[in-house]
């Protein structure tokens, strides 16, 4: 497919036909609300925050043991349901290493951490059954427990200034990516059989959640912490390490906070914090080194979406910073069921290992909307490819091809300072019969990029005082 591409030192062929297939558009003002920050506002003020019961359960009263061998996973399960059953409180996590199974919280239940405290999840896939209902890249299942679970459940928090350590690596859970940069070797096993079973004999023919049973020996990982259809979560404070596969993940949630928390996890799909059918999440102050997206924003895959059919929309993001990862924050790719509604704001982004700032992805088979995308005060010190990229011909599993055509309309970036942004400013491919439309920079500065643009089947692009490569750019004019 060709680009339009626009840099200071075009062609005069390329800058005729960006005209052609860009400017007449481009009269026309974004259309956006002038008052979308006090928007953002208005959701942050409705988000609840839980509170609790000031009744603490110490884990150590229970019987743990602090020496990272000791299995406590008993411990922690009779400490949560007293706790519940006295009406809510603080599970208490002292100073030492505690070795668990997967912790599954109940109503009004705050896991804090103190300080110097480590909780290290085992190196035992029984130790993840039985099986419950969960996700896997968009897909609803029966599998292994993610580590920290609550299903249904109101009034939950993981808090405190301890680390969590999901112990994944290259010789546990982390070949079953099937990649040799995770420790697989040719003739293990690995995810994709599964991933094909799921999607195309299950998925995409309707079979029930309850009957798309896996675990052992079908090499799908667990997310780390997962809030499933849940009420009024706090994660705060804590830190995250060695995580199986997504780290964060409320789905169909609502009222989620993230606040304070660092991310470092290099393995494979270890997305920082992926909200998906979820509704008013804010995320803030917290930091992100990933080996996958630091943020995704998500609503399901393919059929699975559509049946779900639950936006995620009223997603913020304050006062972060992303380091290593494939995007700062992005959405995508599975975004069936839509998105709307993204506030980003006060974010650094700067590592040679990140790759975009900002990305939005789908393709055909995927489909769904993105619409009301809002970035501004972002510093972002070095990207590998773009500023902002929107690829709605993502593809990974093989052919992405369908009939759902993705929108996206409404995408504002103001106020952002780029020192080097790699290859593109804008990197935006779309359809013919439904083009991405809408996207504003408005005082941006890029001081070091390849390309301006590259842009296919884009309406109304707009620049109003902002400059690249030290120029200033303006929109086209009739």
């Amino acid at each position: 497919m060709a680009f339009f591409r626009a840099g200071y030192n075009f062609k005069k062929t390329t800058f005729l036909l960006f005209f052609l297939g860009v400017w007449l558009s481009c009269r026309q003002e974004p259309s956006v609300k002038s008052d979308y920050w006090s928007e953002m506002s208005k959701i942050i003020d409705t988000i609840v925050v839980p509170d609790f019961p000031d009744s603490t359960f110490n884990i150590m009263d229970y019987g743990a043991v602090s020496d990272g061998v000791f299995d406590n996973s008993h411990v922690f399960e009779r400490a949560i349901k007293d706790c519940t059953d006295k009406g809510g409180g603080v599970v208490l996590v002292p100073e030492g290493s505690y070795l668990t199974g997967p912790i599954h919280l109940q109503d009004n239940v705050n896991l804090h951490l103190k300080k110097g405290s480590e909780i290290l999840f085992i190196r035992d896939f029984d130790a993840y059954e039985p099986l419950v209902h969960t996700s896997f890249e968009g897909t609803e299942l029966m599998n292994f427990s993610p580590l920290v679970y609550a299903y249904k459940k109101k009034n939950i928090a993981i808090t405190g200034e301890g680390i969590l350590n999901g112990q994944a690596g290259n010789d546990f859970w982390w070949p079953w990516k099937g990649s040799p940069d995770y420790g697989w070797e040719e003739g293990e096993p690995n995810q994709l059989a599964s991933l094909t079973r799921l999607k195309e004999e299950m998925s995409e023919k309707g079979v029930r959640v309850s009957d798309r049973v896996f675990g052992k020996g079908h090499y799908l990982r667990p997310s780390f912490i997962e809030p499933f259809e849940c009420e009024n979560v706090l994660i705060q404070g804590i830190k995250i390490i060695n995580a199986p596969f997504w780290v964060i993940h409320p789905i169909k949630s609502t009222h989620v906070t993230v606040d304070g928390v660092t991310v470092e996890s290099h393995g494979p799909n270890n997305d920082g914090c992926d909200p998906e059918y979820s509704k008013n999440v804010i995320i803030k102050n917290s930091t992100f080194n990933t080996g996958d997206d630091c943020i995704a924003i998500k609503s399901g895959r393919n059929e699975d979406g559509r049946r779900v059919g639950i936006k995620s929309e009223n997603i913020i993001v304050q006062n972060c910073k992303m380091i290593d990862g494939h995007g700062g924050v992005v959405i995508g790719s599975e975004i069936s069921a839509g998105v709307k509604n993204v506030f980003v704001e006060n974010c650094v982004m700067d590592s040679p290992n990140l790759d975009r700032a900002i990305r939005i992805k789908t393709n055909s088979k995927r489909g769904g909307t993105v619409e009301n995308v809002y970035v501004r005060n972002l510093e972002v010190g070095q990207v590998k490819e773009a500023v902002l990229k929107i690829n709605l011909f993502y593809g990974i599993y093989g052919v992405q091809e369908g009939n759902f055509i993705p929108k996206v309309d409404n995408v504002v970036l103001e106020n952002v300072n780029v020192k080097n942004g790699g290859k593109y400013g804008i990197l935006a491919q779309g359809y013919k019969e439904k083009p991405i439309s809408n996207i504003t920079f408005k005082d941006v500065t890029i001081a070091k990029v390849d390309s301006v643009y590259a842009l296919e089947n884009v309406v109304r692009l707009n620049f109003i005082n902002s400059r690249i490569n030290g120029k200033q750019i303006t929109s086209p004019v009739e």
